[in-house]
């Protein structure tokens, strides 16, 4: 095989849509740089499959990750990986009817959202659901094939295999340039700003946790801790009687050091707000948010564990470790910052797009998926 011309599927809302709003266009574009470096690939294009019109105001380099229409670049393609666009069934069958071998790239908790859905009242297709059973091969990210690998196969009518997860800094970087020291965490002397930047949109990754590790700290040293901030959680304390009278058994609530804000942007509000983030998670073992964090050297609490080796790791939901944890990052992080950033970078360096293992994975499956007949 040489010269594979591969596209990977986004599905752009609007022209100027942000990389930061959840991770999937961060996704297509970090997966687009890997397949760029593997020897048998030609090209890679971003692929809109919506109407919105592919333009200059889209943040990322369009020489550098080329973006088009599905329309435009369908007859000129040998691979179509699908990612954050679906592909229905008419297009479908025209890349099939070429040749074309497609993919889907699976990087949700697919069952999980169906599972809430159904289960709260929640309507996630209208009826109108397609089920594809004509990809060639699923590609799941480690973090979700523990989930939704088997629901997938087994409605999808087709095997997977766990693929390697790719990150890279480039977009913190960009975003992070015009902060004070690039973004970078900075010691300094005085009581501990902990964050907590959980979507809690589910119970996947919820900041419910990460407060109860708060607040074993703060009863522990309450002199140690000047805010505890709790992002993306402004409406739930506004509005939700259950959460406001949970919240207000805390400590660290009744003595006015805990604030509870709607979003932030993710590198801004570590470099201007934060010292520590609090993370807790459930079937989501690996995340970019964990990556971000740790890249720019500040002190994560979490128990994520396929990066077990980044931050300081507590295991499972124990809050009380969470908390021995948070204490030993509030006596320590300062005396060894420079040092903990660069072991977190070398650590992360698994994850880059450029990194040798990586390519050649992802070459053995281009390999391996082109040498089978096409389904």
């Amino acid at each position: 095989m040489s010269g594979l011309r591969i596209g990977i599927t986004i599905g752009l809302h609007s022209a100027d849509e942000t990389l930061w709003n959840n991770g999937i266009k961060q996704n297509a574009v970090f997966l687009a740089e890997t397949l760029r470096h593997c020897p048998g690939v030609a090209s890679t294009t971003l692929v809109n499959t919506t109407a919105v019109p592919v333009t200059t105001a889209l943040p990322w380099d369009l020489q550098r990750w080329p973006t088009a229409m599905f329309q435009d670049v369908k007859d000129q393609l040998d691979l179509v990986i699908e990612l954050g666009g679906q592909i229905d069934a008419e297009r479908t069958n025209y890349l099939k009817s070429r040749g074309v071998r497609l993919v889907s790239y699976c990087c949700g908790f697919e069952y999980i959202h169906a599972a809430e859905a159904m289960i709260f009242g929640k309507v996630l297709w209208d009826g109108n659901l397609f089920v594809n059973s004509r990809y060639d091969d699923l590609w799941f990210i480690p973090q979700v094939a523990g989930n939704s690998q088997s629901y997938l196969e087994v409605l999808r009518r087709v095997s997977g295999r766990v693929v390697p997860f790719v990150w890279s800094p480039v977009f913190l970087d960009g975003q992070s340039r015009n902060l004070p020291h690039g973004g970078v965490y900075q010691p300094h002397d005085g009581p501990r700003r902990l964050t907590v930047m959980e979507p809690n949109i589910n119970i996947v990754k919820f900041c419910l946790y990460p407060a109860l590790i708060a607040e074993l700290a703060y009863r522990e040293r309450p002199q140690d801790i000047k805010v505890l901030q709790v992002a993306n959680a402004l409406q739930m304390a506004q509005n939700h009687v259950d959460f406001i009278a949970l919240m207000n058994q805390l400590d660290i609530v009744r003595g006015h050091k805990a604030v509870f804000t709607g979003r932030h942007d993710t590198p801004t509000f570590l470099a201007q707000e934060t010292d520590v983030v609090i993370s807790h998670q459930l079937e989501n073992p690996l995340n970019y948010f964990y990556l971000e964090v740790c890249w720019q050297g500040y002190a994560l609490i979490h128990n994520a564990t396929l990066c077990a080796r980044l931050g300081y790791y507590y295991e499972g939901n124990d809050a009380h470790a969470g908390a021995r944890r948070l204490i030993e990052a509030i006596d320590l992080h300062d005396q060894n910052a420079h040092e903990y950033r660069e072991r977190q970078r070398e650590l992360i360096r698994s994850y880059l797009p450029d990194n040798p293992e990586v390519v050649s994975t992802y070459q053995t499956l281009l390999d391996e998926l082109m040498n089978r007949p096409i389904r």
